[in-house]
């Protein structure tokens, strides 16, 4: 059975290996995450040119995410390492600071904190793990009582509860690692931490001064983005739902909520959403889920994510083939548990602009209404089966294209699986033949299948998709 959820793994000293890689993506993993908090360009390109070749050796096409690292305010260095906190402790944040950290103060690499918070305000550190209260800002110090203790370690990041930091967007490191992206030809750029529409317009400009065509991705993890949250979704081609740091600023009971919220929401703006952060986080170390763990990825695909993301899992830890292979069954258990698709409620609801549009969508009618066993889009640019993907079609769609960079952002969409398919004429029923064959040789579909199948008559045209056909496998060998 073809699994509709895509999975998003992240690289890392544990799967940096090429056989890894290899069973990785046999296992499942249909996009890649390039960590840009770590690594030079050069460490990217390389990895990048990995994935492709071990993607070649698997026989699949794999997708790939630039995450930037974004403006994570974190602590400096510590001497030995860390330092333990008790409660009630006092301990400063201070911005001048340069030597290592102790039991008494640490540095800042963001050095605007102590303008950013006053008496009274709340800062969280090491993913909520710590808690201080802020008694006074004197000068370049943060001086803070210790509400819930612990160990604190190098770098740690900071976030302050309900949110209120004014770092930018995109760091001068982010600017530089759009350029990276670009240059490896990334298939989506993530923005780590947008306040705005404007981080994700100017992040899109940047790109494209680069030469890149990457989708850009919001990842929402700020309070103040939920606020503006219909503004960055329509300047974003998709978002992720970054629950570890939103929920270390808007309170863990919250993001539950949240999260169906923004799949809800960026489905009905017909864009892409990927959840993520600690969803199989047991699996660093353990072989098998937790049950919690289990039931959080069947969630988020019943809750209708497109995708599910691993990080620390697949990064660094002990059984990354192993995480991705649970993955992989959570989500087409949970698959097979979906309710029917609303593909007849949202056609009296929707109006649409494009003729392109109400043929995904009427090819998602047929589909509904016919024992069919696959829906096969031709298509250039892939905007037709990016709408088919908004709905559950309750059967795969096959985009087939000729077009590289529209074969590896697809291995994102919902539902949609590539296929590289070379146009040899003009004439659409011709295409459509060509194709049908090329699905029967794979082994997709055979002889008596009924499947609906989407050209456009200016065939091998962007935008052009016009016609839809019901066709039965076969039927054009007997005429």
């Amino acid at each position: 059975m073809l699994r509709r959820t895509k999975i998003v793994a992240t690289l890392g000293p544990a799967s940096s290996d090429q056989k890894v890689l290899e069973k990785m993506i046999q296992a499942g993993v249909d996009v890649v995450r390039m960590n840009f908090s770590h690594g030079s360009a050069k460490d990217h390109v390389a990895r990048v040119e990995k994935v492709r070749a071990a993607a070649h050796a698997c026989g699949r096409i794999v997708g790939i995410l630039a995450d930037l690292q974004g403006p994570k305010i974190r602590v400096g260095k510590i001497e030995n390492d860390k330092i333990m906190l008790k409660q009630g402790d006092t301990f400063i944040l201070d911005a001048e600071w340069t030597g290592l950290g102790n039991q008494e103060r640490v540095g800042l690499d963001y050095k605007d904190l102590p303008k950013d918070v006053s008496k009274g305000s709340v800062l969280l550190l090491n993913d909520g793990m710590l808690e201080f209260d802020v008694i006074e800002v004197k000068g370049a110090q943060v001086i803070c009582k210790v509400v819930c203790g612990g160990i604190l370690s190098n770098n740690k990041g900071i976030n302050r509860k309900g949110g209120g930091l004014t770092a930018p967007a995109l760091t001068d490191k982010d600017k530089k690692d759009i350029k990276t992206a670009a240059l490896i030809q990334a298939d989506y750029l993530a923005v780590s931490f947008p306040r705005s529409a404007e981080d994700m317009k100017l992040a899109r400009r940047l790109m494209h001064e680069a030469g890149g065509k990457s989708l850009l991705m919001a990842k929402i993890e700020r309070a103040e983005a939920i606020g503006v949250l219909d503004e960055i979704i329509d300047a974003s081609d998709a978002i992720m739902v970054a629950r570890g740091d939103l929920s270390v600023e808007v309170g863990d009971a919250a993001v539950p909520g949240l999260q169906k919220r923004m799949i809800r929401m960026a489905r009905a703006k017909n864009k892409l959403v990927v959840t993520a952060t600690q969803m199989m986080e047991s699996m660093i170390t353990n072989p098998i889920p937790t049950r919690a763990e289990v039931s959080d990825v069947a969630n988020a695909v019943l809750d209708g994510t497109d995708a599910v993301m691993l990080s620390a899992e697949t990064a660094v830890g002990d059984y990354p083939i192993e995480t991705v292979k649970s993955m992989a069954r959570i989500c087409i258990k949970a698959e097979n548990e979906m309710e029917d698709n609303e593909t007849s409620h949202r056609q009296h609801l929707k109006k649409f602009s494009r003729i392109d549009q109400s043929i995904a969508m009427s090819a998602l009618y047929a589909a509904s209404h016919f024992n069919v066993k696959a829906i096969v889009a031709l298509t250039q640019s892939g905007s037709t089966t990016l709408w088919m993907s908004r709905m559950n079609a309750r059967v795969p769609i096959f985009a087939l294209t000729p077009t590289e960079s529209t074969l590896s952002k697809v291995t994102l969409f919902s539902g949609v699986h590539p296929i590289s398919f070379d146009i040899t004429s003009d004439i659409p029923s011709v295409e459509l033949r060509a194709a049908e064959d090329e699905l029967v040789r794979l082994g997709l579909v055979q002889e008596g299948d009924m499947i609906v199948m989407t050209i456009g008559e200016a065939v091998g045209k962007a935008g052009h998709t016009n016609t839809m056909k019901i066709v039965r496998v076969g039927d054009h060998r007997k005429n």
